[in-house]
């Protein structure tokens, strides 16, 4: 898999995987990128051009590990671009899970099919709820305390900040990027509807989420992968 530079086109990546739309998106870059290469539109917007080639190459790369991370970011800056994540999470993409998954269960309602009563579509709503509030709690998590308190730490190494939060040794905290069950848990919603949906159903409408569903599990995967190569790196180093 390609690893980009910052002479490369930001057309590539784009052209790659699509997906990555919803990261640039995230430095306030937008679709219409004609054949500029990156580091000129990094240096259009006022983007530090190493941390947003080390995003989008650990996004696409699986094997990709941006070298001497930590010695060139601020971690301030990957706490940024991860709040703007959590807050596409919450406002665009599970709202639109929403959508579609409320507009199946109101066909489900309206069927007048026996067949319908029977499809499991009720269990799979439940686990989708039980998934989403899990998902919600984690960005809460994020949003209301970790995110302050990784800025914080940036910027000052007064330990009194650290004590503020119940915290007596920083070296001891748990970092915030692990959020493998969260993703089995999106895994399995996506295997249940693949394996025990049946009967009648709008087939449109349940290819509609089960699509939306994997879109945000595979955000939600990469982004775990941003977590854990770069914010964890900055992390160590920080605190």
């Amino acid at each position: 898999m390609a690893v980009y530079t910052k002479d490369s086109r930001l057309s590539e990546p784009i052209f790659e995987d699509p997906s990555i739309v919803a990261v640039i998106n995230r430095f306030g870059i937008f679709l219409g990128v004609g054949d500029c290469t990156i580091s000129e539109i990094c240096a259009d917007a006022g983007i530090d051009t190493d941390f947003f080639l080390a995003v989008i190459n650990t996004y696409l790369n699986p094997d990709y590990f941006p070298e001497r991370i930590a010695e060139r970011t601020h971690l301030s800056m990957v706490v940024n671009y991860l709040e703007k994540t959590d807050h596409y999470y919450e406002r665009i993409q599970i709202p639109n899970i929403d959508r579609h998954f409320n507009l199946l269960m109101q066909r489900k309602a309206d069927c007048g099919s026996e067949s319908c009563g029977d499809n499991n579509l009720q269990l799979l709503n439940k686990f989708y709820l039980e998934v989403r509030s899990d998902i919600l709690s984690m960005i809460r998590d994020d949003i209301d305390y970790w995110f302050p308190y990784l800025k914080f730490c940036d910027n000052v190494s007064d330990d009194s900040f650290h004590k503020g939060y119940g915290i007596h040794d920083s070296r001891k905290i748990e970092l915030p990027y692990d959020k493998s069950n969260i993703e089995d848990k999106i895994r399995d919603l996506i295997s249940f509807f693949v394996i025990h949906l049946k009967g009648d159903y709008d087939r449109n409408l349940c290819v509609a989420v089960v699509s939306a569903i994997s879109v945000l599990d595979k955000d939600i995967r990469q982004n775990n992968r941003i977590r854990d190569r770069i914010l964890k790196p900055l992390c160590e180093r920080s605190l």
